[in-house]
């Protein structure tokens, strides 16, 4: 026999979670004490949401359960956005959340979380794909199993487990989960269809969106745009999805696109293959109906907005992304490339990188520009590092203007776009993978909202480097403020955010550039150092960002 939380703890050091984020308070004390005992590591973060995101960025990075803990009340209802982030990202993220005693349910009792107070389990069903009190120790397992095939069979996403302060101390008999990686991956029935339209295709056009990246798919993609002969954009989301230099690559489109981009679809596309992306109005922004294309090929393991985005005929490939990728290679095996690919992409890596330093030259004085920005980061960061763009006009330069080297080495999600999420996911994915360089790429407006965490990477040692843009203002609403409706209203900090300060007070190593070489000098700087550092650029404010479009 073991309590319920000695139980739990078990499972989640089983199943190789590490690391498990959050706030703690009486009800989950219990929990806070079995991770201490049985050697996880409790990471104090500075707030239940900051935590929830951390967690997910754990699951990001480490391809596997991401874990938060909130305390009773208001503690749960502050992981509420994290846990709406991780379901729109499709991360496998447990939150587990306390509660007073359920033998005193129905009095009054301090952050309640029953339907006599504030019922957490209510208010996560929303923005999770399972949500429940475990009002007895023998429910554990049967909750606990259900909550993990939720989590990760499917389309995978975050789950939520409040459980009662007397009910962790339950003595219960001990028993076994395994993570469930024992369900088939579904494969589509309309494969051969698939295949066959793209083989009669004249001008096919491959788009990607952030979906990909829940996968990891990358080298399937490669291999079936290369087979099939298939320029490849992207939405924002899908931004890092295909390498920027591979001869294919077309670029993004939409908010932070290309010309390049818009001028394929304006050419006219017979066959749409969308991949990653539910077609929302943040991932289409600028396709009006002279861009339509005849037919959409939509892949999805959810039906539920197929063919409800654009006006015309598509068809649906539903179930595992990686295993119908796989079977639309093998079924094009024996056809013939339209044409080789360029012989030049065997050198794409260096020139885009000696076109980034050529174009990254100092303007001799004055605030840089987004452009200069993100060819000067590609010129200091290794190619394998991970940079997180956080929701800001920020990360729109980086989707026009970083160079991605390697798939899956950049990472945006553009529909929910919680601000200050990037701070948190970069910490959680660098203590998921520590020998690798993680970047942070924010703006002074998401540090505002969760900037405090940047002290929980100090204090866990996560050698996060917090690339801080600072026009001094909420840019994105400012520019589309005043481009649409004449004016911005509310929009510009009276005291702008010191960045560089924030970071020194709470223990970062903290810089402040101006010009190209600062930012060169910062970054050599960091990059040595291998602790948490924030770098913080002051940008043109009245720069204005490649996000017009949305309207």
């Amino acid at each position: 026999m073991q309590t319920v939380a000695q139980l739990l703890v078990k499972h989640l050091a089983a199943w190789g979670v590490t690391h498990v984020f959050g706030i703690p308070g009486k009800p989950v004390t219990p929990l806070v004490v079995e991770m201490d005992r049985q050697g996880l590591t409790f990471v104090l973060s500075k707030h239940e949401g900051g935590a929830g995101l951390a967690a997910a960025g754990y699951a990001y990075g480490g391809r596997s359960l991401g874990v938060a803990l909130g305390t009773a009340g208001p503690g749960g209802v502050n992981m509420l956005t994290a846990a709406g982030q991780a379901l729109a990202s499709n991360l496998p993220v447990l939150f587990l959340t306390g509660q007073p005693p359920i033998r005193e349910i129905g009095k009054v009792l301090g952050q309640d979380s029953t339907m006599f107070g504030t019922d957490l389990v209510k208010m996560f069903e929303p923005v999770t794909r399972f949500s429940a009190r475990v009002d007895r120790g023998d429910l554990l397992k049967t909750y606990l199993q259900h909550a993990l095939e939720q989590a990760f069979t499917g389309a995978k996403g975050p789950v939520h487990l409040s459980i009662p302060s007397d009910v962790l101390m339950e003595q219960i008999p001990e028993f076994q989960l395994a993570l469930p990686t024992h369900y088939p991956p579904v494969l589509s029935s309309n494969l051969q269809e698939v295949s066959d339209l793209l083989d009669s295709a004249e001008r096919p056009l491959l788009l990607l969106g952030g979906g990909v990246h829940n996968q990891g798919a990358y080298k399937e993609l490669m291999a079936f745009a290369e087979l099939y002969n298939l320029p490849v954009i992207t939405t924002p989301g899908g931004k890092g999805a295909f390498p920027s230099t591979h001869p294919l690559s077309v670029g993004p489109f939409g908010l932070g696109g290309t010309d390049a981009a818009h001028d394929v679809l304006a050419q006219g596309i017979d066959v749409l293959v969308a991949v990653g992306t539910q077609l929302s109005d943040m991932e289409t922004a600028g396709m009006g109906p002279d861009l339509f294309p005849k037919q959409v090929v939509q892949f999805d393991y959810d039906a539920r907005f197929i063919g409800k985005s654009l006006p015309v005929p598509t068809l649906p490939v539903l179930g595992d992304l990686t295993l119908n990728l796989r079977k639309l290679v093998e079924l094009g095996s024996g056809r013939a490339a339209q044409r080789e690919l360029e012989a030049a992409a065997r050198e794409a890596v260096a020139c885009a990188l000696e076109t980034a330093v050529a174009a990254a030259a100092d303007t001799g004085g004055g605030m840089l520009n987004g452009e200069q920005v993100m060819k000067l980061l590609r010129e200091a960061l290794p190619a394998s590092s991970q940079m997180f763009g956080d929701a800001g006009s920020h990360s729109f330069y980086a989707v026009k203007h970083f160079e991605v080297l390697e798939p899956g080495t950049f990472h945006f999600e553009e529909v929910y776009a919680t601000m200050g999420r990037a701070i948190g996911y970069a910490i959680g994915a660098q203590l998921a993978e520590p020998e690798r360089v993680v970047v942070c790429l924010t703006g002074d407006g998401c540090m505002f909202m969760n900037g405090t965490e940047v002290s929980t990477a100090v204090n866990y040692g996560a050698p996060v480097l917090f690339v801080v843009l600072n026009n001094e203002r909420l840019d994105m609403v400012d520019k589309g403020m005043a481009r649409h409706l004449g004016r911005a209203i509310g929009t510009v900090y009276e005291t702008p955010l010191n960045a560089a300060l924030f970071g020194e007070s709470m223990g970062a190593l903290s810089y402040r550039c101006r010009t190209a070489e600062e930012l060169r000098e910062a970054m050599a700087s960091a990059l040595g150092a291998k602790r948490t550092a924030v770098i913080e650029i002051m940008v043109d404010p009245l720069e204005i960002p490649p996000t017009m479009a949305r309207g």
